[in-house]
């Protein structure tokens, strides 16, 4: 078997374990906080955001410095550094007593976050251009099938073993998706004629991505599109409580998790080679106004079922956003900065990620979980106009020769 065929198997199953494991914890977050003191439910709906949320918020200033870290150095180190820091972080977060020391080791656990998002990049450099929307779809289909499991299966450990053990077991599935990596993956990067050894500094990468009006706008959807993501999911569980009154309250929130995960399945590689054949960009605006139609009558569901179908639609419409972002960084960055170029993009989401839930358990808290649904639609409203206004602003500096180029 080639290298890159063996790389990208090797990456799928490790994103699989990687996926499923941190999404075990999503639906009992806030389950795991109230046991931590009496608390009431406006305390654990803003605490549940913020814990969620500081992880994210280290990512966002580490991410940079992991993607120049891979270019210089190669992506295996990197993938290994996040792979076992964040089993061993996962692995201390079973014995926190306090909801203080949850939050510090999720602040901590930030800085080696990324082991996904890594795993994109390295897979993209090894990738021909024409092909690497289709691949990173297939490739991300591993992580969409972690996701779809992980919370199935997190809800069930934690419904009969306790939130402890839960927390064991994803730290040991994590180092198992690393440890493949050590013995599995053999680094590989398609050449380009026009590529260069010269080392660029920041300061010219950053210039190149803001010249670009696609490329910066599409770093900002990033954000804006985990901010959609998560203003609901830390809320998840409360959300389903309300519908469905039962004990297994973890078990139906990780159904309701593992709806989307399903979606993004059926249509993540087929919004990948759609990419590839008529454009990137065109496939992430129509996600974007889906995305935006879909998630309104979630904020109007009266029964669980209900809830299910739309997340389902939800993550059909959606599963091919990220794909796609990656391929359109792979097309227009040269190979050499692509690492840090898609270091940014990564930020920009970890960056929502924390604005998510902090906004997400602000509003649910003011003026109740419904409106968070209508919010978020609007959002992802205004990525799809901003993109549309981007990519003709794109055309038209084409037109007159506006671009800054790397060389």
């Amino acid at each position: 078997m080639k290298a890159e065929k063996r790389n990208l198997l090797i990456m799928w199953v490790a994103n699989f374990l990687v996926a499923s494991s941190t999404t075990m914890i999503m639906p009992f977050l806030s389950l795991y906080i109230n046991t931590m003191g009496d608390f009431t439910t406006e305390y654990v709906q803003k605490w549940a955001g913020y814990v969620f949320g500081i992880t994210f918020l280290t990512a966002f200033i580490f991410s940079p410095i992991w993607g120049r870290v891979g270019d210089k150095y190669g992506y295996k180190p990197v993938l290994l550094i996040t792979g076992f820091g964040i089993a061993i972080s996962l692995f201390f977060m079973g014995f926190m007593h306090t909801v203080h020391q949850l939050f510090i080791l999720r602040f901590i656990m930030g800085a080696v976050t990324g082991f996904i998002p890594t795993s994109l990049a390295m897979i993209a450099a090894q990738t021909p251009k024409k092909k690497v929307g289709e691949v990173l779809g297939l490739l991300q289909t591993g992580n969409v099938t972690g996701s779809l499991f992980g919370p199935l299966i997190g809800g069930m450990l934690a419904d009969q073993f306790g939130f402890k053990y839960t927390f064991i077991y994803t730290a040991i599935a994590i180092s198992v998706a690393s440890l493949f990596v050590i013995f599995g993956v053999k680094e590989v990067r398609q050449t380009e004629k026009k590529a260069k050894t010269k080392e660029f500094t920041r300061r010219e990468v950053l210039e190149f991505i803001l010249q670009k009006k696609v490329l910066i706008t599409v770093m900002i959807i990033s954000l804006l599109v985990q901010v959609a993501n998560f203003t609901i999911q830390p809320l998840l569980a409360i959300y389903v409580n309300e519908l469905a009154h039962t004990e297994s309250v973890a078990f139906l929130a990780g159904l309701a998790f593992s709806a989307t995960g399903f979606g993004n399945l059926l249509a993540t590689r087929r919004w990948g080679r759609l990419g590839d054949k008529i454009g990137y960009e065109k496939v992430i605006m129509a996600l974007l106004i889906g995305g935006a139609i879909v998630f309104i009558p979630q904020g109007m569901v009266t029964a669980l079922w209900q809830l299910v179908i739309l997340r389902f639609l939800f993550g059909m419409v959606t599963g091919g956003i990220i794909p796609c972002m990656t391929a359109y960084i792979r097309q227009v960055a040269p190979l050499q900065v692509q690492g840090e170029v898609n270091g940014y993009n990564v930020s920009f989401r970890f960056l929502g990620n924390v604005i998510g839930p902090v906004l997400g358990g602000t509003i649910s808290g003011f003026i109740g979980i419904h409106s968070v649904f209508f919010v978020t639609s609007g959002i992802l409203s205004f990525a799809f106009f901003l993109l549309l206004w981007s990519v003709k602003r794109d055309q038209k500096d084409l037109e007159q020769g506006n671009f800054s180029t790397l060389n």
